[in-house]
Formats: structure tokens, C-alpha cells, sequence
């Protein structure tokens, strides 16, 4: 699956805050991730975000610049 930074995903275990939800904020080798809840940014390889996803909540939109 393919990830973009903007998206939101939803996750297995939850953050201590109660939030499940995490925004993509960095792909690379490791995901960097934002709490939707609280706002603490994380970072984790990324075979542990792809196994600990488990979907996608919202995709980020693409803007056509050339659409005025």
C-alpha cells in the first residue's frame, strides 16, 4: 500500500492519549507520524508502521494546479 504525507491512518494499539489516529508527516525509511489527539510527533521504521496500520482513514487531496 502506498502512503502520502497528509494522510491520516488509523492504528492497532492506541496512544496513550486514546487516539488511534495518526497524520503522515514523513516517508522514507522511517515514518515520521503526528497524534491526532495530542499532536506528539513520532518516528518508526517502516515495516513496523506498515504492520501496525490498519486502514486508511482519510487520503490527502491532490490539488490540480492547472484546474482555475
Amino acid at each position: 500500500m502506498s502512503y502520502m504525507i497528509g494522510d491520516v491512518v488509523k492504528m492497532k494499539k492506541k496512544h496513550p492519549c486514546g487516539s488511534d489516529e495518526w497524520e503522515v508527516w514523513r516517508i522514507g525509511m522511517d515514518f515520521g507520524i503526528k497524534c491526532c489527539g495530542c499532536g506528539r510527533k513520532v518516528m518508526i521504521p517502516r515495516p513496523r508502521f506498515e504492520r501496525s496500520v490498519k486502514k486508511i482513514v482519510s487520503r490527502r487531496i491532490e490539488r490540480d494546479e492547472s484546474i482555475e
